[in-house]
């Protein structure tokens, strides 16, 4: 059976080989250009991930990737229940943001059950709550020229702060959001406090968490080694993870 993930991870690998550059070079555009169009013509833009009742939520939701950032600069603002942490919207906007999570939390708020499907082979079904994407990038006024949303994180690995980045199909999608609270509860450190990616038709390692910044970019060719994301440079992972 064809289904939207094995035909843009067959297609991808064949697409991306041609990325041997960190400049925006034309084969990086070329297929930066194929990941959009693979995702517009085999879902649609507003293609929904399935929704689930309260009572099938996991009674076990697993933590991926990173358990604690366990930096000296996440500590601190663990231990002070993160009053002094800031959401940095910058980039390619008319007007950079500096949002706390008060703020945050005052914004329109989405609820969703959905089911987080890890790389890793597991699943798990909770509750996430937060703003919408769309609506903190329409406060700091996305300009034309931007193309992909950058999220920059607190979590390390290797050294290397983690990273992970989204088109503006999944950034404006209605069930992208910047969640604050799982279950009813504001996040645990383990599941990403204080504000984590749900990008909810795509993998786990897409769901960034411990965010600090958002940055639009024009190009991914100078964000990381060129495609996207912390495993995507690192491991070969697909840029666009779609289930």
């Amino acid at each position: 059976m064809i289904t939207r993930r094995t035909l843009l991870v067959g297609t991808g690998a064949s697409l991306l080989a041609g990325c041997d550059s960190l400049t925006d070079s034309p084969a990086l555009l070329r297929a930066e250009d194929a990941h959009r169009f693979l995702q517009r013509s085999v879902t649609g833009r507003a293609a929904l991930a399935r929704q689930f009742r309260p009572e099938q939520r996991s009674p076990i939701f697993r933590v991926n990737g990173t358990g604690n950032p366990n930096t000296p600069e996440y500590n601190a603002l663990a231990a002070n229940r993160f009053a002094e942490w800031r959401l940095r919207v910058d980039g390619l906007v008319a007007r950079p943001l500096s949002l706390s999570l008060a703020q945050i939390q005052s914004l329109p708020q989405r609820a969703q059950i959905t089911r987080h499907d890890c790389v890793e082979g597991w699943s798990a079904i909770g509750k996430w709550q937060g703003p919408r994407l769309e609506t903190v990038l329409q406060l700091a006024g996305i300009r034309d020229s931007a193309r992909y949303i950058v999220f920059h994180c607190a979590d390390r690995f290797g050294g290397t702060p983690y990273y992970e980045s989204v088109d503006l199909i999944d950034a404006f999608h209605p069930q992208t959001i910047l969640a604050w609270a799982m279950n009813d509860a504001t996040l645990s450190v383990g599941h990403g406090a204080p504000l984590r990616l749900r990008v909810e038709r795509q993998l786990g390692y897409k769901q960034a968490k411990y965010v600090m910044r958002i940055e639009a970019v024009a190009s991914l060719a100078g964000i990381g080694a060129g495609k996207g994301g912390y495993w995507e440079d690192s491991n070969g992972y697909e840029w666009y993870a779609g289930i």
